[in-house]
């Protein structure tokens, strides 16, 4: 549904993205995820057709969005970070002038309206004028504008920025409600929009991709092997010569102590191997107190800050 191959940007010398290739099926919901400055927006500009790259190629629906940007112009809906909001207008009126505008036959028009407004939650506020409206609200209406002519790809920068919790839940929910009808990719560099929305992930750091996947495979290519968390009561040194005479662990790293005697520890083992049984056998055996002792999974977060943090080593 959306096809990316080797897309670049340069300003002059500067490259804004540098060849980035991705794909997201149709239906799908795809978090690009970066950090401020990564190259985010300019990738959704070019894939809008509002700005053209400098290399590569990039298909929407089937289109391309050089050679063919009025067609696959057609079949996205795009929500830039600023909804472009008339608040001078009421909500009807606001989307019955996008929607004559997007092309919607005139016989389906009510209907396109009514639908939309349900879907995102602004049909009650239907007579209410834009400019009286909350930023959530209003960022509600951009979507719908976005939806209205029920395209194929929606594509959404920051649609979340500014909002308080509560909207941003909101939101959140009517975008997953809207995978599976639409492909979505979601422009974000907030870590739980991602979590919470999406199948699949891109990561963009320096206008280059360094990571692609499911938050489980990306896991899968970062862990460097399995982590437990363990407090353990006792005398620092003892305790960490203890664990790393364990068969199968490769590290063992303290953490800030609980109390005068009682530290935790992080302890990696080789991948795919449980030392749990041999970890507590040896703690209690030795007369050590053993207060603790879990398995700990790697998180988004901790992904984004290792491929961000290796890229800028690199």
């Amino acid at each position: 549904m959306i096809e990316v191959r080797e897309l670049s940007k340069y300003y002059g010398d500067l490259a804004a993205v540098e060849q980035i290739s991705f794909r997201a099926e149709k239906g799908q919901i795809l978090g690009f995820l970066g950090p401020n400055g990564a190259g985010k927006t300019t990738t959704m500009r070019m894939l809008t057709c509002y700005l053209p790259p400098t290399s590569g190629s990039a298909q929407v629906a089937g289109y391309d969005v050089v050679e063919q940007s009025l067609e696959a112009r057609r079949r996205i809906g795009y929500l830039p970070e600023l909804p472009p909001v008339y608040t001078d207008m009421t909500v009807h009126a606001y989307l019955r002038f996008v929607a004559k505008i997007k092309g919607v036959p005139t016989p389906q028009l009510n209907g396109r309206i009514d639908d939309t407004m349900e879907k995102t939650g602004v049909a009650h506020v239907r007579d209410a004028v834009i400019g009286h409206l909350s930023k959530g609200y209003r960022q509600r209406v951009g979507l719908a504008q976005a939806l209205v002519h029920n395209p194929e790809v929606l594509i959404l920068d920051e649609p979340t920025v500014g909002l308080d919790p509560k909207q941003i839940i909101e939101i959140r929910e009517v975008i997953k409600g809207l995978g599976g009808e639409h492909t979505i990719i979601l422009s974000t560099h907030i870590l739980p929009e991602v979590s919470m929305t999406c199948e699949k992930i891109v990561i963009i750091n320096q206008g280059r991709i360094v990571g692609e996947g499911t938050p489980q495979s990306l896991m899968a290519q970062l862990k460097e092997g399995e982590v437990l968390r363990a407090a353990i009561a006792g005398p620092p040194e003892q305790v960490q010569q203890l664990l790393r005479g364990i068969d199968g662990v490769l590290e063992v790293a303290a953490e800030l102590g609980r109390s005068a005697d009682e530290q935790s520890y992080l302890i990696t083992a080789i991948p795919g191997r449980d030392v749990r049984d041999q970890v507590a056998r040896r703690v209690v055996d030795s007369g050590l107190g053993l207060r603790e002792l879990r398995a700990l999974e790697m998180t988004l977060e901790d992904i984004f800050l290792r491929l961000v943090t290796e890229e800028v080593k690199a």
